[in-house]
């Protein structure tokens, strides 16, 4: 379980929420809402170990994240604004290497099986700088999706995605919180998502 407790962020001399506290349980989404400069990004960043809070904790089963460090983090997959892609090497290459480097390894036949879920086959062995940037988005989903963590974090994923790859992204996230995984996410996009464990929670914008 994912308990957030009391938790404040900063950004410069800036608050950007305080007393923030909630849990993300096995089986169970957290979608967070809140105008652009409200801190959502910061807090999924805090929530990755990526940033450290101004007050507050943020636990892992009632252990502080910065304490169990790695055996925290090989639990979390993360997608930001940033894709993280190697322009060079082809798109099964970037999904092969990634999850090699973060200890998860894969055979390149359930990549290609995944990059064609995604509806970007043809992007296993074209090199990524040729790539549109919902093709590489969706490489770069294609991580996210085989790395086996149980806490997805994803912060805006359905950008840049046609209508195709949104409704098989939206259920490949319903999918993996019905086999008791967890996620946190942001969306602009009025994204529907067939859960009945959505929790939701709003960051207002200050100053």
């Amino acid at each position: 379980m994912l308990s957030v407790q009391a938790l404040a962020c900063e950004r410069g001399d800036k608050k950007l929420f305080d007393n923030l506290s909630f849990e993300v349980e096995a089986g169970h989404a957290l979608h967070v809402h809140g105008p652009n400069g409200a801190g959502k990004t910061t807090l999924l960043r805090a929530l990755c170990g990526l940033v450290a809070p101004a007050a507050g904790r943020i636990c892992w089963d009632g252990e502080d994240i910065h304490d169990l460090r790695e055996d925290y983090f090989r639990k979390v997959s993360y997608f930001g604004h940033l894709n993280a892609l190697k322009d060079e090497l082809t798109g099964l290459e970037n999904v092969v290497l990634g999850l090699g480097l973060a200890g998860h390894a894969v055979e390149e036949a359930a990549v290609s099986e995944m990059l064609a879920r995604l509806g970007v086959e043809i992007c296993q062995d074209l090199p990524v700088k040729v790539l549109s940037q919902g093709q590489k988005k969706r490489v770069a989903l294609a991580r996210i999706m085989l790395a086996g963590t149980p806490l997805w974090i994803l912060d805006e994923p359905f950008t840049a995605l046609d209508v195709h790859a949104v409704d098989v992204l939206s259920r490949m996230i319903v999918e993996h919180v019905t086999n008791g995984g967890m996620a946190v996410l942001t969306t602009h996009q009025d994204v529907g998502l067939d859960l009945s464990q959505v929790r939701h929670i709003h960051l207002g914008k200050r100053g």
